[in-house]
């Protein structure tokens, strides 16, 4: 037979999605914050990697180093080497030797196809979102592979 959860038990589970939730939004605000640094001017976008309420990485969408900070053409179309936030923010983890096996990882904007392959691949169980990216295979890519997807649409309460 199954046990009855106690009040106390609820309260708590209660209490912990609660504060989750301050979690996700100040994680948030710091990604928001980090996407400022992008030097793009199309879309600026800001990613955090935090594993155990340790922030272990970041990125922001940008040139590759020692590229010049310019990411798009005189067209205004996106340079084809620009990468994105996350893809920069798990690179950053591969090459020091950090595992982002079940990190969450904030993201300013829903991630691509493309990067949500890295995503899964790296280990991330989830991905907590602010804006959409027009095309949402990438979210229901991540959500068949198991993903936790969220999204915070309000960051004041």
């Amino acid at each position: 037979m199954g046990s009855i959860p106690t009040l106390g038990t609820n309260k708590t589970q209660m209490h912990s999605l609660k504060k989750q939730k301050r979690y996700d939004k100040a994680y948030m605000k710091m990604a928001l914050e980090w996407a400022k640094l992008s030097y793009c001017t199309r879309k600026q976008v800001g990613a955090l990697i935090v594993k155990d309420q340790m922030i272990i990485s970041d990125g922001y969408n940008g040139t590759p180093s020692g590229f010049e900070n310019n990411c798009e053409l005189d067209s205004g179309e996106t340079k084809w080497y620009v990468l994105h936030a996350e893809a920069n923010a798990i690179l950053k983890c591969a090459k020091y030797g950090q595992s982002c096996q079940d990190a969450d990882l904030y993201l300013t904007l829903s991630p691509c196809k493309e990067c949500s392959k890295l995503i899964h691949q790296a280990g991330i169980k989830r991905v907590i979102y602010y804006h959409s990216y027009k095309d949402s295979s990438g979210l229901e890519f991540l959500k068949k592979a198991g993903v936790e997807i969220v999204q915070i649409d309000n960051l004041h309460n």
